[in-house]
């Protein structure tokens, strides 16, 4: 099944926060073919590090079920794939309509919690609780695994990156990891994931999952009533694009943690490099947006290394292996930045537990681990 595009319709009513069935306001979402060019500056001025996108409006768009129908083998698994997607579609609501403000409580690393992490973590935990396929979960915010159900999978996620970010309103995500019950989530690495979902939330929600042969792409929404199919029926999910490919190089670079180049001259060295080379600093402090890039530009790095003064604070199950699950997918590559191999070969042994990370282009990555953790490129 098509779903046939339309424009952008005028603004409904926000739903309510707990209610995914009121009407709310989508935007008009990209096309499947989609690249990045970077203009030069006769042409664009000051403009002349930028990245444009030249993706192309499409007739039609496949829908959610086609797509998992035909590139999803699992029933169950495209099951918790569809159950995710709908607490992502209700945090959207929730983050259009709720304060940011200061709940009042703190989590068990005695942060300040917020309205709508609190709110964003709640509907995580429903949608779990109301899956027919989700055994286990674990958050972010509680990090301990907790029984939810007699089903199959264990669900890991970062209800609300970008907590120092929102309140700017700048855009925010939802990271979850998918372990089945052979592994679950201890014990387990990032490559025994069955699947991972990056939401990012900005002017419109799209969502990153990984399917049987590679990284798709999926919108919420195209007008308020939804996307309207052949038959006259509305559908809240499409895919915009398919099968991304993360390409070798990039321009773009995203350096997390600089403070460790005060004590890792290779960091320095590294940064030095980009600088040098003319690459485009994009980097907003949220680990979602500034790694999603990656899949819209088809391209780029993004870099946070550990140090003595300035330890990496990324989590390995809640952040880094859904991401590397998903780069690796799209052709990019990752790196522990401790032994230069795969973050998604390293054994999760708590559930906090905290790694650095290089993620993105392959030939950055190996630059990363040459010049910061002293691994050279091995010749294949």
């Amino acid at each position: 099944m098509k779903v046939v595009a339309t424009g952008l319709l005028s603004f409904a009513t926000a739903a309510s926060a707990f209610s995914p069935s009121g009407s709310f306001s989508r935007p008009a979402f990209a096309s499947t073919k989609s690249t990045s060019k970077l203009f030069g500056g006769d042409e664009y001025g000051a403009s002349s590090t930028s990245f444009y996108t030249t993706t192309e409006k499409q007739d039609s768009y496949a829908s959610l079920d086609d797509i998992l129908q035909e590139k999803c083998s699992e029933p169950m698994l495209r099951e918790v794939i569809k159950d995710m997607l709908d607490a992502c579609a209700d945090i959207t609501d929730a983050l259009r309509t709720a304060l940011v403000t200061v709940e009042g409580s703190e989590n068990m690393f005695g942060d300040a919690q917020l309205s709508v992490d609190v709110i964003a973590d709640n509907l995580m935990w429903e949608a779990c609780k109301n899956s027919k396929v989700v055994r286990e979960g674990a958050s972010e915010e509680d990090p301990i695994v907790r029984d939810v159900g007699e089903g199959e999978y264990t669900v890991c996620w970062d209800p609300l990156d970008g907590s120092s970010i929102v309140d700017n309103n700048w855009a925010v995500g939802t990271m979850i990891g998918i372990w089945g019950s052979e592994t679950g989530l201890l014990g387990a690495t990032g490559n025994d994931q069955k699947t991972a979902l990056i939401a990012l939330y900005g002017p419109r929600t799209t969502v990153l999952v990984g399917l049987d042969d590679g990284t798709y792409e999926f919108s919420y929404g195209c007008t308020p009533e939804g996307c309207q199919l052949p038959d006259g029926t509305w559908e809240p999910w499409i895919c915009s694009r398919d099968k991304i490919t993360i390409s070798e190089d990039c321009k773009i670079f995203s350096p997390a943690n600089l403070r460790a180049a005060q004590d890792l001259p290779g960091y320095k060295k590294l940064v030095d490099y980009y600088m040098d080379n003319r690459f485009t600093l994009r980097y907003s402090g949220g680990l979602v947006p500034d790694v999603y890039q990656q899949f819209t530009k088809t391209q780029g790095v993004f870099t946070n290394p550990t140090s003595p003064n300035s330890p990496a604070k990324l989590r390995l199950a809640f952040e880094a292996c859904p991401f590397g699950l998903l780069v690796e997918k799209a052709g990019g590559k990752t790196s522990d930045g401790v032994t230069g191999g795969s973050i998604l070969d390293v054994k999760i042994e708590a559930v906090d537990q905290r790694t650095p990370l290089c993620i993105g282009s392959a030939n950055e990555v190996d630059r990363f681990n040459e010049m910061v953790v002293g691994i050279e490129k091995k010749e294949e």
